[in-house]
């Protein structure tokens, strides 16, 4: 899969948590998302906060635009994360081991980073 169909996947299935998400669409997922979030924060600082006047930036925390997009985007990110773990014939409630400071999260990638099973498995066929 790639950049572009992996980004088509995880936003057609905006807040589809059924399924199975390969590697490659997740991985560039992340990197798509890495890169929205870097344009966001560029157009926040050159763009909108100027507009603003520094004092409004200053006391409300400053970069509205990426707020708006980590909200927007939040849904299909943990959907396609839950998937990802549904390939690997995990619960997404696995997903909440995040929450575990450090080692939730190198859990999580070690997981996210391995190979989904191979053919079908209880959450659905291989997604290749």
């Amino acid at each position: 899969m790639g950049f572009t169909d992996a980004i088509k996947s995880v936003l057609s299935n905006y807040a589809n948590f059924s399924g199975r998400a390969a590697r490659s669409e997740y991985w560039w997922w992340v990197l798509a998302l890495f890169i929205i979030h870097i344009i966001a924060a560029f157009i926040d600082e050159f763009v909108i906060i100027p507009a603003l006047g520094v004092e409004l930036a200053a006391n409300s925390g400053g970069q509205p635009l990426s707020m708006i997009v980590s909200l927007a985007l939040l849904l299909p990110n943990i959907a396609v994360a839950v998937r990802r773990l549904h390939d690997g014939d995990r619960s997404g409630w696995w997903i909440l081991l995040g929450f575990v400071p450090i080692i939730g999260f190198l859990v999580l990638l070690f997981w996210y980073v391995q190979r989904g099973t191979v053919g079908d498995n209880r959450f659905g066929p291989d997604p290749l």
